[in-house]
């Protein structure tokens, strides 16, 4: 059977090489807000940070050890970086693309493996030299199922898959390949998860002796995932923990031999600190981590809109997720703007035909990164909403009333000038939802937060949009925390200190 570690191994190199782009869970984003000094100074943050380490974007498979050693010891930063910001992290099963050379060689050499088995127990007497090397390695992935405490299944193991033996029962010709199989199965069944059940089911029923040994890889390989799976969740806030640690001892070693490594950091912080908040503001590090904590919430919302572009050299390791989210959340605004232009039609509009018609419009959306995309795309999608609304509105009269007519003209006029970020119903979807992300990354509670008025058909769409946006402004500020309220607090003193100075040469 092919060694799995070499094949994991071969993937691990083919992203390695494929280069630290994809540290941030997506391609960097090539908008022309970013100049050439910003991309190079993110470059030497995301190139130090992540230096001798594998991209950030997780391997497919990844062993049972890669989990602990990134728990322990953080020898894999971006991947635990990864687990600690998206909570449904998990393993996939390895799957080269299709027409890939890999997936040809990976066919042909498992093919090769399972016709020398058949073509050895089919000699007469059978030759045993290829099942001896199987059930070793079933034995051996068995093994690693199990846990420490399960030393008397080891010790049965042990006893009945004894390879020693098997190999004079092959000698001898007395070999069961049959029995060997039902006992692996037997044992499959017992500490497999639930959801393995079924196949365990299919493998049972199963008469061919190639076959049913295909089976019984492939789902061991199924098991090692749920078990490494389950470690993850187990372990998560280990991870968590150590991967703010990590992240913070990088960037402080990066900072070192940086002139300015938080230039971009300061301009996207201090946006919002307008000189009314500085005169206000007090020197009490309460009051100023106060203030810091405003200040980055409204920084981090700014990044949900078209046009905004996450620079920062603090925001390096999430920049993909975060255009990722700018570009959903900036989506579902114009989706919201489309949804409450509909509203004086509350009458014949039910709950699934918004439902219908958003989907239909997020379809369209889904190439959309800009507001320039937006506004070349705009007749499209009010071609698709009047489409929609002719369905609905077609058992009925009113399609046929001058008040319809009148509501579809305003409406078209509206639809196709959503392009412009100043849009009166734009601004106004587009402040609801923020002012409901606002609430949920600064609330100190956990009290469930209401859905902003008219966007009830966006419900599930901005839940996912919150829950991912607040673990990373989360993980972000207990990593950066100090280094913003530091820079809040220089900012706010130097231009107190300003003030007064200028005060003083005034009244000389």
């Amino acid at each position: 059977m092919p060694n799995r570690s070499e094949e994991v191994k071969e993937v691990h190199d083919e992203e390695q090489k494929g280069g630290i782009t994809e540290a941030s869970g997506s391609s960097m984003d090539t908008s022309p807000a970013m100049d050439i000094g910003e991309q190079e100074n993110l470059g030497r943050v995301r190139n130090f940070m992540l230096d001798g380490w594998v991209a950030a974007s997780p391997p497919k498979f990844v062993s049972l050890e890669e989990i602990m050693k990134a728990a322990k010891g953080m020898q894999n930063m971006a991947l635990a970086h990864e687990i600690a910001v998206d909570k449904n992290f998990k393993i996939d099963k390895l799957e080269p693309e299709e027409d890939t050379l890999h997936k040809k060689v990976k066919e042909i050499v498992h093919k090769a493996f399972w016709d020398i088995l058949s073509n050895e127990l089919s000699q007469d007497p059978p030759i045993y030299t290829q099942a001896l090397r199987l059930l070793k390695e079933i034995k051996d992935a068995l093994d690693e199922l199990l846990l420490p405490h399960n030393a008397r299944i080891k010790e049965t193991i042990n006893q009945v898959l004894d390879i020693d033996l098997i190999k004079q029962q092959a000698e001898n010709g007395v070999l069961d390949f049959h029995h060997y199989a039902e006992y692996v199965i037997s044992l499959m069944a017992k500490i497999c998860a639930p959801v393995r059940d079924e196949k365990i089911e299919e493998l049972k029923k199963c008469t061919d002796v190639i076959e049913t040994f295909k089976g019984i890889m492939e789902v061991l390989q199924l098991m090692k995932l749920d078990l490494a799976n389950f470690t993850i969740s187990m372990i998560r806030p280990n991870i968590i923990a150590s991967s703010i640690e990590y992240e913070k001892t990088k960037f402080a070693e990066f900072l070192k031999i940086q002139a300015d490594g938080l230039l971009y950091t300061r301009r996207w912080l201090l946006r919002h600190l307008t000189p009314e908040t500085i005169s206000n503001a007090s020197t009490d590090p309460n009051s100023l981590k106060q203030l810091t904590h405003s200040l980055l919430a409204d920084a981090y919302l700014d990044l949900l809109e078209f046009d905004f572009c996450p620079n920062a050299e603090t925001l390096m390791l999430d920049q993909g997720r975060l255009l990722d989210l700018r570009n959903k959340t900036s989506r579902l605004a114009v989706a919201g703007s489309i949804l409450l232009l509909l509203k004086p039609l509350q009458s014949p509009l039910t709950d699934q035909h918004k439902k219908e018609i958003k989907e239909h419009i997020m379809v369209l959306l889904e190439s959309v990164t800009s507001n320039k995309d937006l506004e070349s795309l705009m007749p499209n999608i009010l071609v698709q909403v009047k489409a929609d609304l002719q369905k609905v509105t077609q058992d009925s009269k009113i399609d046929s009333s001058p008040e319809y007519q009148n509501f579809l003209s305003m409406m078209e006029t509206q639809i196709v000038e959503l392009h412009k970020s100043d849009h009166k119903v734009r601004e106004l979807v587009t402040s609801r939802i923020r002012q409901f992300l606002q609430n949920i990354i600064v609330s100190q509670t956990v009290a469930p937060q209401q859905i902003p008025p008219g966007l009830s058909p966006l419900q599930k769409e901005l839940t996912d949009i919150a829950a991912q946006f607040a673990i990373l402004f989360a993980h972000n500020r207990s990593v950066f925390g100090e280094y913003y309220q530091d820079i809040v607090a220089t900012a706010v003193n130097e231009k107190k200190t300003s003030c007064n100075t200028s005060a003083i040469e005034t009244s000389t």
